[in-house]
């Protein structure tokens, strides 16, 4: 899946006008009582293997919004192996609960 016009880690358009911060938090339990831990995968190609700056933003591969950090580690694992011909293509993990809850982020860390 590809998102056009995705230019960086900000909201995307109309996004905030959607879903308020406590609106986000609350969503965050499961059925089950376990928080979910949300990761985003994506990827695309690098400018150099040295870095993390895309040749085009335009292009980068927004694989999905996963519920725990598992699930995105597969999903990351298979989009990195079907492009393991290409150097310069590489796919990260980003910990999204870390940014909607800075609080609880640090508390985990200690």
């Amino acid at each position: 899946m590809r998102l056009q016009g995705f230019h960086g880690f900000g909201v995307l358009p109309g996004a905030a006008t959607k879903f308020s911060r406590t609106d986000t938090m609350s969503a965050m339990a499961e059925k089950d009582g376990k928080k979910q831990l949300l990761h985003l995968v994506f990827g695309g190609e690098l400018e150099s293997l040295s870095g993390a700056q895309f040749r085009d933003l335009d292009e980068l591969d927004i694989v999905g919004i996963y519920g725990d950090y598992k699930s995105a580690e597969a999903a990351w694992r298979a989009k990195a192996q079907e492009t393991v011909d290409n150097a310069h293509m590489r796919y990260f993990i980003v910990h999204l609960h870390r940014l909607l809850d800075p609080d609880a982020a640090k508390a985990d860390r200690g």
